[in-house]
């Protein structure tokens, strides 16, 4: 195997991949400074939102919201337990505690 040969085919071939990457720049769709563009696509440029369009959209959300809100109705948002359930569960916790303390000192 020949090192001088191999090492001149192989800049033969950069040589040739060099020549084709400055012909494609030169075209102005591709270079090392644009990133994502496509060849034959003009770059898209970022759409930005105005103050008011930004509060226009705000305003249409929670409107939106506050329709589902009202026709969910209040009774299916809102859970409440009664004083007398919350102290029967806390009476239930607090034996459930009691157990496992002794259980935990016996052990």
């Amino acid at each position: 195997m020949d090192v001088k040969r191999i090492l001149a085919e192989l800049s033969a071939e950069r040589e040739q991949i060099d020549r084709a990457i400055t012909a494609l720049e030169s075209l102005g769709h591709v270079g090392s400074s644009i990133r994502g563009r496509r060849l034959g696509k003009p770059a898209r440029r970022r759409r930005r939102l105005s103050a008011a369009g930004r509060k226009r959209i705000s305003e249409a959300v929670k409107a939106m919201w506050a329709r589902r809100r009202k026709k969910a109705g209040k009774a299916s948002t809102t859970r409440h337990m009664s004083a007398a359930t919350r102290k029967r569960l806390s009476e239930l916790a607090k034996q459930r505690w009691a157990a496992r303390k002794k259980k935990m000192k016996t052990a």
